[in-house]
């Protein structure tokens, strides 16, 4: 069965954020830079009111939900603080029907811009 049901995509694009976030020893002793990308797939179905945001995923609570899980506390893994967002995301937001989140670490190695870790999970 073919799903028809239009989409919206709203964009966070290199949302940079100061967490606590690493393994290794100096990776313990103070924030880093981390930046996010990530999409999420909303229903496009509801006429849109242009006076009117509830008549759309006001993209202000997304942003404020992945500062809030970066900015919480220590997290070791990337991998960790990617699966913490989805759960949030698709919990808090009941309007998103599939999110995509990429974190990446810019300051983790001189030799390249940055590592990162993406993963996606719809409804």
């Amino acid at each position: 069965m073919m799903d028809d049901t239009e989409t919206r995509r709203i964009l966070l694009e290199g949302l940079r954020v100061q967490a606590r976030i690493g393994m290794l020893d100096h990776e313990r002793l103070a924030p880093q830079t981390i930046v996010f990308h990530a999409a999420f797939d909303t229903d496009a179905g509801r006429p849109v009111d242009d006076r009117d945001i509830g008549t759309v995923l006001d993209y202000r609570g997304l942003r404020e939900a992945l500062i809030d899980e970066a900015t919480r506390g220590h997290v070791d893994l990337l991998e960790s603080l990617v699966d913490r967002c989805l759960d949030r995301i698709l919990r808090q937001f009941p309007g998103v029907l599939r999110a995509k989140i990429r974190i990446s670490k810019p300051e983790a190695f001189a030799d390249c811009d940055a590592v990162a870790i993406e993963r996606a999970r719809g409804r």
